[in-house]
Order: structure tokens, then sequence, then C-alpha cells
């Protein structure tokens, strides 16, 4: 059932309305004008009302503005006699969701304003949603600066490091997988230290083709090359008396990491094809998703630079060595991202939870936040369901659970038993083909018969059944 409120000076067309939405057992209220609606929604909200157009002294035009200010989501339906169309769309422009034509029947009359219902609590949803979100995002500003997200151990580490380093001048190399949130934290970073009213300055080092990424580091000067007809400045003049974040630094080429080596060094450089020796009081933090000690190793990462990058390492941990924290980010995004789309998404279904919690995100954060974005594409009602989810995530089985040593195995009878259940799981998907295991399995058929003769899967000297 809704609330509908109705706004019809002639007599026999409201009451008319009246009776055909009243069937269908809705709470209606019918006005006689433009004034008696607004009047009526100031004292209790309607779900959706239906103004005819042409009233005096207050019309329908008026009705939309008016309610459109006392309430943003208002959801309104005007009604048009034939000739008045440009009217209606005026009206629309003001906020009215649609426009019915007179004459109209019972049925017409019904469909629309049952449409409008789910438009009005889709909108409620949404906004709803949306205060959830914004109650969330303050509470985690709180604690959890710039949308870093999560309780587990892991994460604390990583917050009581960024607490901690934020306050001081020191050069961050934050290091993790593709897609943890390396740059949240240079972010959080930045806006916890005392140069957060400066400049926040972000370059890929990966996405700058090799010629250019000089330039767009220290700039260049007119003429300096083909195609520099004007003094441009580079991303450290840019972000002078801030942070410079440089993402994946282990790809800079080892021209420029001499370059870079030297702003660290001495807080000065000369733009591209310039002479004059321009000084910058930067902080940087980089992030990479390679390991820069065995680079130094082979030669392609310069070990000066390594070390003067490498103050304070920040290690940001992999989503599937954080499971706790799966639920609170699936959440958290769902809370931000359900308003954006205008879906009235408010939480998970326990079943799609397990899911979740069940899927190894070898995409990290940046895989859960695509995967709950798609799901709210698909959910229907205020839950996101098990269909909603991509098929990978749908098909995620529960990784395997490990025995906790309790002082009266050996080490080597635990891992005997892992491998025997490993063993007799690959046997029967492949439905005891010994070939087929042993694929499987990564070993040679030879190695497979012995073990499974020695945990007594088969007898010794039988031959499995070698079903296709």
């Amino acid at each position: 059932m809704a609330r509908i409120l109705i706004a019809d000076d002639h007599d026999a067309i409201r009451e008319g309305m009246a009776i055909a939405l009243s069937r269908l057992g809705h709470d209606v209220l019918a006005v006689r004008g433009g004034a008696e609606a607004i009047a009526a929604y100031r004292k209790k909200p309607a779900e959706v009302v239906v103004t005819d157009l042409r009233m005096v002294p207050v019309d329908g035009i008026q009705v939309v503005k008016r309610l459109r200010e006392l309430d943003p989501d208002a959801t309104v339906l005007v009604v048009s006699a034939h000739g008045t169309i440009p009217v209606a769309v005026e009206a629309m422009r003001e906020g009215a969701i649609d426009f019915i034509e007179k004459p109209f029947s019972p049925e017409v009359l019904r469909a629309r304003v049952e449409k409008a219902i789910e438009i009005a609590r889709e909108r409620k949803g949404a906004r709803t949603a949306r205060g959830r979100a914004e109650a969330l995002e303050e509470d985690l500003g709180r604690d959890r600066p710039h949308g870093l997200v999560g309780s587990s151990e892991p994460m604390r580490r990583v917050l009581e490091h960024v607490r901690k380093v934020a306050s001081t001048g020191a050069t961050v190399l934050v290091l993790g997988e593709s897609g943890t949130g390396k740059e949240l934290v240079a972010r959080a970073i930045h806006d916890a230290s005392p140069r957060r009213e400066q400049p926040f300055v972000s370059i890929s080092c990966a996405a700058i083709p090799e010629g250019l990424l000089e330039s767009e580091l220290f700039g260049h000067e007119k003429g300096a090359f083909t195609g520099a007809i004007r003094r441009k400045l580079g991303r450290f003049e840019l972000a002078n008396g801030g942070t410079l974040f440089l993402d994946e630094v282990g790809e800079i080429p080892h021209a420029v990491q001499v370059k870079l080596l030297r702003v660290l060094q001495e807080r000065q450089f000369e733009r591209v094809g310039g002479e004059e020796t321009v000084e910058v009081d930067v902080r940087v933090v980089s992030a990479t998703n390679r390991d820069l000690a065995q680079m130094v190793e082979t030669g392609r990462f310069r070990e000066d630079l390594y070390y003067r990058l490498n103050v304070v390492p920040i290690v940001l941990p992999p989503l599937r060595d954080r499971p706790g924290d799966v639920e609170e980010l699936a959440r958290f995004f769902v809370a931000r991202i359900a308003p954006r789309m205008g879906r009235a998404v408010t939480g998970l279904a326990p079943e799609a939870l397990e899911l979740l919690r069940r899927h190894r995100w070898p995409g990290n954060v940046r895989e859960l936040e695509n995967v709950m974005e798609q799901a709210l594409v698909f959910a229907e009602g205020e839950l996101v369901r098990p269909r909603d989810l991509p098929e990978g995530v749908r098909r995620a089985t529960p990784a395997p659970s490990l025995p906790v040593p309790t002082g009266d195995r050996s080490l080597t009878d635990i891992l005997e038993d892992l491998e025997q259940q490993l063993i007799l799981a690959a046997y029967e998907k492949a439905r005891g083909v010994k070939a087929e295991t042993a694929r499987l399995l990564g070993i040679k058929p030879s190695a497979l018969y012995y073990k499974l003769e020695k945990y007594g899967i088969v007898k010794a000297g039988e031959k499995a059944e070698e079903t296709p």
C-alpha cells in the first residue's frame, strides 16, 4: 500500500481517480486544488502525487516546483489535457516524472501510478543508502583515513604505520600487489600530514612513454624538443610544498633514475632543455608491485635510489591474507556505490557474503569493488543476492581448512594427511583416471601410482578404472 495524493479541481475526474487507486489498496487523499495539495504534502508527505496542470490559483507547474522545493525526491505525475503537452513537458523539466494525457482509462492510471510508486521507493532506498554511506564514511574518516577500510590485524598495522609516518617528512615506499590500494595509502599520509593544505600530485610512471617521463616529472623549456611550444612545469614543481606520489616507480628508466636521485638528495633540478636550477620542497611517496631489491641485484634499478625511496616501507597485504575484511569492504562499497547508481540496495544476503568470503580475490580490493558495482547493476530489492554476483564468484569453492597443530602429531603426519586429502580429491574429480589425476596434481604418473597404493586409495597391483 502506498500513500497517494491527488489534486484536481474537476470533481468527477478527481473522485474517479481516487476510486480507481483506492481499489488497489492504496491510501488516497484527494484535494480540490494546488494550494491544498502543497499544504497536505507539507503536513504528511505522499509517496506519489498526481496533479492536474490547469488549476487556479495554483496550477500544476507550481505544485511540482513547490513540492520539489519541500522534498527533492518528491515523485509527481501530471495530468494533461489534449493541447497542453508542451506545458506537461515543462512540468517534467521542473521535476515531474511523467504525464498522463486526458482522456485516460483507469487501467492506464493504475499502471502509471504503480510505476511511479516503484520510482518513489527506489528514491527512498537510494536516499537511505546515501545517508548510510555518509555516516559510514564519516565514521571511517575518524579512525580510518581516506577510505582504508578493514579491521583485520594486517590492516591495523598499516593504519598505525600511516599515522606514525604522516607527521614526519620521511620518504615512504608503499609495497603491495596490484589493486591493494597503494594510492589510498599515499593520500592518507598526505591528508594526515602538515602538508595537507598543499597539493597532492600523482603520476603513474608506467603510463608515461619513456621519452616523455623526464618532461612530465621535471618540466621543459620552450623549444627543448619538437613540439615544446611553451614552458611546461613538471610534477615536482606542481607538487611544491605538498606530496608527490610516484606510482609504479619500478618502471622509471635508468636515465631518469639519476635525475630523480638528485632531487631526493638536493631538492633541486633543471627542466628539460633549461639551465635554471629549480628548488622544490616535496615529500615523495612511491609505490610498486615489483621486487625492487631483486631489480637492484640484476642492475635494473639503482641501489642508491632504492635506499633513498625505501626510507619507510609500508607493506599492503593482499585481500586473501585478510579475509575478515571482505564483508566490511563489501558493505562499504554497497553504501558508496548504490546512491551513485540510484539503487535502493542497502546490504548483502548471507549467502552472497559467504560466496565473497570463499573467493580468492586475485585482483584484491579493486576486484572486490568492481564485483560489487556489477552486482548492484543486477540487484533487485534491498539486498545483493548470489544471482547478482559474477559467475566466477558464484563458482568459488572454500579453501581447504588446515589442521591446527596440537603437539600430539608430528609435522610429517600432518603433511601426509593433507597430501592424502588432495590426492583423493583429484582422483575423484578425474573419475578414477590415473593420467588425468596426475595432470591435476602436476606429478608424474609413476609417482601417483606409488602414492595411490601408499594411502590405500587403490590396492597394490590393482589398476584404477580408466573411465573417460
